[in-house]
């Protein structure tokens, strides 16, 4: 396993304040504290050239989870491994392996230029001259950086400094990349790049990647495995195909439109015991299970009625994430 960890806790402790004057005075004197476990027991596995969705709602402890990883932070308790190594207690040599792009924050330096912010890169990470131009070169065309890399990084737009932040992120050829909201503001056609980016590398240079992101069609489009955490612990491990399965009930839906209007859907008892049926005016919707075949359900719909349009969909992500965190 290229990450690896076992019972990984992080927790705060926060001072309680008391109400009013009297409760803040009582306070500068003796406080109440309180300790906040921002991740609990969290066990996490992830083998060389995965690319890993790490989803959760906000407060869930995915950006404390990548900070340990990275050797940001340092855990309470438990074990962590990245290529080997303990990240908190051998940042440099882990600083090495790894590449990180946080959504909210910036490696680069905000007056220079990206080419000098790549150059200095270049130094820190002492990156020989033949792996950095091909690199360079790799991410300019892809990426499209040629437009901007003699700009100020302050003068960049969104779009523009994420491109110019994960080209920064793999100029030493890290075999981890930990992205943190990558796409996070951006519009469908850089979002739409970033994406095919993301999975080029992983696939054609092995990049191990672990993704966190609110944007599920990322996680969607990207990411072979999911990792779902909520208050701190992990709740789901497995496929998007496992995670629909268990909290879907793997359910597809049939939307159709009637060229007329009739008064209710007349479907043969053993399958309208197993589907859910919503109508509104012509409008129907079908809801079924897995194990009920669409080919059976369009069957009896075309032998009884005329339809003018049909639509076929399996869970959507949103959905099934939203039964997630609410379990």
């Amino acid at each position: 396993m290229i990450i690896e960890a076992q019972d990984l806790t992080k927790d705060y402790v926060v001072k309680l304040k008391g109400k009013g004057l009297k409760g803040m005075t009582k306070s500068l004197f003796k406080s109440e504290k309180k300790i906040v476990h921002a991740v609990k027991n969290v066990d996490l596995s992830i083998e060389e050239g995965e690319l890993v969705g790490y989803i959760g709602p906000n407060g869930a402890g995915k950006s404390t989870t990548i900070k340990m990883l990275t050797g940001i932070l340092q855990p309470t308790s438990g074990q962590i491994r990245v290529c080997g190594l303990e990240p908190s207690k051998n940042r440099v040599q882990n600083a090495m392996n790894v590449g990180a792009v946080f959504g909210q924050k910036t490696q680069l330096w905000w007056d220079l230029p990206v080419r000098e912010t790549f150059e200095l890169l270049k130094r820190m990470y002492s990156i020989p001259d033949p792996v950095y131009q091909k690199n360079l070169d790799d991410f300019m065309d892809f990426l499209e950086l040629e437009s901007f890399i003699n700009q100020p990084v302050r003068q960049l737009s969104l779009g523009q400094r994420m491109r110019a932040e994960i080209a920064a992120s793999l100029l030493h050829s890290p075999k981890v990349l930990y992205l943190d909201e990558p796409t996070i503001g951006l519009d469908i056609n850089i979002k739409l790049k970033m994406r095919e980016f993301i999975k080029k590398i992983n696939q054609e240079r092995g990049v191990t990647v672990m993704l966190t992101t609110h944007d599920l069609q990322d996680i969607e489009q990207m990411a072979r495995r999911i990792v779902v955490i909520n208050h701190g612990t992990v709740c789901f491990n497995g496929t998007m195909e496992e995670l629909s399965e268990k909290y879907a009930g793997g359910s597809h839906s049939i939307s159709f439109t009637l060229q007329t209007d009739v008064a209710a859907l007349d479907l043969s008892p053993g399958l309208k015991d197993k589907v859910k049926v919503d109508k509104d005016g012509r409008h129907v919707k079908i809801t079924h299970p897995q194990t009920v075949a669409a080919a059976d359900i369009l069957t009896e719909i075309f032998k009884s009625y005329s339809v003018s349009d049909i639509e076929i969909k399996g869970p959507q992500i949103e959905d099934v994430v939203m039964e997630v965190y609410n379990s």
